[in-house]
């Protein structure tokens, strides 16, 4: 009776020393305050909202302690230039998207997406268990930063077009507002390549000042307004087959936080990873049906089109890897892991994918008259 005593005494205890312990806990740690610079405008919800769900979730997972407070792009630094204020101590951090940076070296372009790269489980799968993150990282050092995955787009459009696209010729001359290491493989192909960011995309393509503009997909290009200057929807978007967001943190500032801290900032940008490419699988469908109901003409990019782009690609990565030798490094990861993927893919999961939307696509089809 005593020993039964003794054990249910033991068990009300343990059950107590929980309840206690994390009040007690949370009081310890310290107060923490970070600012994040956005290189997205707050206009687009689901993309700049990533960042704003890890904040959300750091703060739930440190009972407060450890705060973010998320600024849109252009609100303390210009969009394009978040990482230079990350380097420099101004900002504790950056979501961004690492591709933006190319001009600094183009090896930044494999920790957000590359041309005919990796869909979003498969460039998922790299950093997260592929050995992607950890490849990267020695070069990230070399900026005082690292880079923690947090959101994604899944694959993109190809973007908004004055005119049609109906051979490789049509691209040389264009003037198109595109993003990463793709504008330098369109510019092999003629095409002028210009780096702006998303708030000043539509003046730039409504007074003509350039020809084409890509962004992400449907429910963001729905919101910017490209429909009501450029009529041609292109698809894919075979730059951005899974485009990769990052938290971009100061080295010097993640190594001062707790070890809880850290492991709160690791879980909230895996989440916000779920919870961006759900949202964007879910808004896109419904905005694409809007915009052609519209009137928006979708259009896909040529065969003899994407053939020349892919062998523009291929090419230069070769040449890059041969001067650069950061690229090289992380290019050979990649390339092994992307080809062992696309093996894989193509066994079961396009196999399924391709046979299930060939026969939606047949019973939705209109009955032809006999």
């Amino acid at each position: 009776m005593q020993r039964r005593n003794i054990m249910s005494a033991g068990a009300a205890a343990a059950a107590i020393l929980p309840a206690l312990a994390t009040p007690a806990l949370a009081q310890a740690m310290p107060e923490v305050r970070w600012r994040c610079a956005s290189s997205f405008p707050r206009a687009l919800d689901t993309i700049y909202g990533a960042g704003e769900h890890v904040a959300r979730r750091v703060a739930a997972l440190t009972d407060n302690k450890f705060r973010i407070q998320v600024f849109q792009a252009g609100e303390l630094v210009p969009g394009l230039a978040t990482l230079d204020a990350v380097q420099a101590g101004t900002v504790e951090c950056t979501h961004t998207a690492s591709y933006y940076f190319v001009g600094k070296d183009p090896t930044f372009a494999f920790d957000g997406t590359v041309p005919f790269g990796m869909n979003f489980r498969q460039i998922n799968s790299w950093l997260i268990a592929g050995g992607g993150r950890e490849v990267m990282k020695d070069f990230f050092a070399t900026y005082n930063v690292l880079s923690i995955p947090a959101g994604n787009t899944g694959a993109q459009m190809g973007g908004w077009f004055r005119r049609e696209i109906r051979s490789v010729e049509d691209l040389r001359g264009l003037k198109m507002r595109i993003g990463g290491f793709a504008g330098n493989v369109l510019a092999k192909l003629g095409v002028v390549a210009q780096q702006i960011a998303g708030g000043d995309i539509y003046p730039a393509l409504e007074r003509g000042t350039i020809d084409a503009a890509e962004w992400v997909g449907p429910y963001d290009d729905e919101k910017l307004g490209f429909q009501r200057v450029a009529p041609f929807y292109y698809y894919p978007g075979w730059w951005e087959g899974g485009l990769n967001l990052s938290m971009t943190i100061n080295q010097a500032k993640f190594n001062e936080l707790p070890q809880l801290y850290k492991d709160a900032l690791e879980s909230a940008c895996r989440d916000a990873t779920i919870e961006t490419i759900a949202k964007y699988d879910n808004q896109n469908p419904q905005a694409l049906r809007r915009l052609v109901a519209a009137g928006t003409q979708l259009r896909p990019f040529p065969r003899p089109v994407m053939e020349a782009c892919y062998r523009a690609a291929f090419e230069l990565y070769d040449e890059t890897a041969a001067r650069n030798a950061n690229f090289k490094k992380v290019y050979e990861h990649f390339k092994t892991y992307r080809d062992s993927q696309l093996q894989w893919f193509r066994v079961a999961e396009s196999t399924y994918d391709n046979f299930v939307y060939g026969m939606q696509a047949a019973e939705t089809a209109p009955a032809r008259p006999r």
